[in-house]
């Protein structure tokens, strides 16, 4: 079982449009809704598949009640902690080519009690857990190190503990020394503190931060596939997208796919090779769906143990 932390979910509304046009009516082709914020997609990506996953999330007001009975209808298994303020909505417009266009709100502010309370739900959730993971942003004027603090905490009970967020609360859970972590390129880039234009570059920040004492670095790259890096192993993986529809979400489902392959006795390779294959396939649908098995038949993942570190990353 995997159990997810998002401290700042929200409503995820995904408008298809034949075009967008600055400044004009836009009349949408499509809408999809879904429970939005990292954890959630972890969640529902892992539960689309046959795993087991259960979502920790704080849930105030009418859009925490809407997330809940969202995830309800996915089948996915949630812990809601009561808070005041309520959910956020977030927007995406997709149009034909991939090209999406995001309107996120800030979310609410949670008292120190309600930050306290969401923490000590999802540890005690993960007594026994394969992963307790850490995801997405924080609520407005959280402590930059909350994330840190699940790690410490989960780590204490014996829990590997995996983080996906980004900014000043991903560099404090980094000093707590997660088991895993999966920043894309931009955010690895702002963790170092320098540009990385190669693949040799992410591949040296993420030696340098397992060689700091974590244990699997996985990096996200976009249309360059993903990067992982243990102490023994370095992969690289990478799927065609044919008609790219959505990039919402598709990394958490890559980072889903590889706990889920981990969780369940795959190696490296295998457990990033369904990472890639899931990410792929959710790039292939709109809004922020998340894939079920029927959407990986079609994907080709291409995984090497001796990537080409040359490789320049243009924009992914």
């Amino acid at each position: 079982m995997i159990v997810t932390l998002t401290p700042n979910p929200s409503v995820d509304r995904a408008i298809t449009v034949t075009r967008l046009t600055r400044g004009e009516v836009n009349r949408a082709a499509e809408v999809h809704v879904d429970a939005g914020g990292k954890g959630l997609n972890v969640a529902r990506a892992i539960t689309a598949q046959g795993g087991e996953a259960v979502a920790v999330l704080p849930a105030g007001g009418t859009e925490g009640t809407v997330l809940g009975e969202l995830l309800d209808s996915a089948g996915v298994p949630r812990v809601s902690v009561p808070v005041a303020g309520a959910a956020r909505v977030n927007i995406t417009v997709a149009e034909p080519d991939g090209t999406t266009t995001k309107l996120n709100e800030p979310g609410p502010l949670l008292s120190t009690e309600e930050l306290t309370a969401v923490v000590d739900a999802a540890v005690e959730r993960a007594d026994g857990a394969a992963w307790l993971v850490g995801c997405g942003s924080l609520p407005p004027f959280a402590p930059s190190d909350l994330y840190a603090t699940l790690v410490e905490r989960g780590h204490a009970r014996g829990t590997k503990v995996a983080i996906d967020t980004s900014g000043p609360a991903l560099a404090a859970a980094v000093a707590a020394s997660p088991d895993l972590i999966k920043p894309n390129h931009e955010e690895l880039a702002e963790l170092v503190g320098r540009p990385l234009p190669t693949l040799a570059d992410v591949h040296d920040a993420a030696r340098a931060l397992v060689d700091g004492g974590i244990a699997v670095v996985a990096v996200s790259l976009g249309a360059y596939g993903a990067l992982l890096v243990t102490a023994s192993a370095v992969l690289h993986a990478r799927a065609t997208v044919a008609r790219p529809l959505s990039t919402v979400g598709a990394g958490d489902c890559m980072l889903a796919g590889l706990l889920h392959g981990l969780a369940t006795g795959l190696d490296e390779a295998g457990a990033l090779t369904a990472a890639v294959a899931w990410g792929s396939a959710a790039v292939s649908l709109p809004g922020s769906r998340v894939p079920s098995p029927d959407h990986l038949a079609g994907v080709h993942v291409d995984l090497t143990t001796t990537p080409d570190l040359t490789m320049e990353l243009g924009q992914s």
